[in-house]
């Protein structure tokens, strides 16, 4: 299924993001997990880029087999890093070829030890580029990646969303977005790409939190902030893994349920591979029906969110 198709028929709409295994043991892991994540119905999975198109081979094998094999719709990664526009048209036909009709189309971040990104030779610098050739040469459904805390690598929050819009304007049908653990802060960059003229589907992405310090490793290089009271929640229970992921599946599922009940159209989840915490979140809000929106809640934004990132209140390149 196109995801353009899926996001205007699929309710509740829920997604999961996997990265190709390094090794036979990792690939065993990983299926363990769809397996497990299956029952859910996801409207699709995602199957990441490894960092300067390392794993570009096994990403288009894994796409395949959980395809053809598993049955679920899969969203191919791919980044302008470290190929051509011939590899890429290369790889683009192999996917067409195997029935992926759904592409990411990502800059990616810079490869190995480099400091910036720069284009490869006969390569493209920028997703929008990418897409503007995916839009003219091929029938995929294209997404992008969003930043509700702004790009790290951008200038500012308005040279940020201009290149969401050149993305947009390129050719894409939806966008995902960066981890976030504010929901205001995605509210507010919707709202701010919505007065931009970007209309496409916008949809959130959360990485529920199950381990201390490789959440603060991700937020650091994702440009992604966490509320006060959450850190020091955090902070008091770094000690203890069972109770850190505690923690972290109920919040996010405070922030799934936050963002739903406000009008977004699903939730991407990024999983590392691994199904505990998603399977909790998803099986839990489909028990009690959570996406619905709530009586006093305006599915326009225009009171602010359910949920703000506080307890109190309420995840490549561009």
């Amino acid at each position: 299924m196109r995801i353009s198709d899926a996001l205007a028929t699929v309710r509740p709409f829920f997604s999961f993001e996997f990265f190709p295994p390094k090794d036979d043991e990792g690939s065993h892991r990983l299926f363990k997990t769809i397996d497990a994540l299956q029952p859910l119905r996801p409207a699709f999975v995602s199957i990441t880029y490894g960092a300067g198109g390392s794993t570009r081979a096994r990403t288009v094998a894994l796409a395949k087999q959980i395809q053809h094999d598993v049955g679920l719709t899969v969203v191919a990664h791919v980044t302008c890093v470290g190929s051509t526009r011939a590899e890429l048209r290369a790889l683009f036909d192999d996917l067409a070829r195997a029935g992926i009709e759904n592409v990411l189309a990502l800059r990616g971040d810079p490869p190995g030890s480099a400091a910036a990104f720069e284009a490869p030779s006969g390569g493209f610098a920028h997703a929008a580029e990418l897409i503007a050739m995916l839009r003219r040469s091929y029938d995929f459904c294209i997404g992008a990646a969003c930043y509700p805390e702004k790009h790290p690598e951008a200038d500012s929050v308005a040279s940020d969303l201009a290149r969401v819009r050149e993305k947009v304007d390129a050719g894409v049908d939806f966008l995902v977005s960066q981890l976030f653990f504010d929901n205001g802060a995605f509210f507010d960059f919707e709202r701010r790409a919505r007065d931009a003229g970007i209309q496409v589907p916008i949809i959130p992405g959360l990485m529920p939190i199950t381990n201390f310090d490789q959440i603060q490793r991700f937020v650091a290089m994702c440009g992604a902030s966490i509320p006060p009271k959450l850190q020091v929640e955090m902070e008091a229970r770094k000690g203890d893994v069972e109770a850190v992921e505690a923690l972290g599946v109920a919040y996010a599922s405070m922030q799934a349920v936050g963002l739903l009940q406000s009008g977004a159209p699903g939730i991407h989840f990024y999983t590392l591979n691994r199904s505990p915490a998603a399977r909790a979140i998803v099986s839990a809000m489909l028990a009690a029906s959570a996406w619905r929106p709530a009586r006093s809640t305006s599915t326009t934004h225009k009171k602010g969110p359910v949920f703000s990132g506080d307890p109190s209140n309420g995840f490549g390149g561009t």
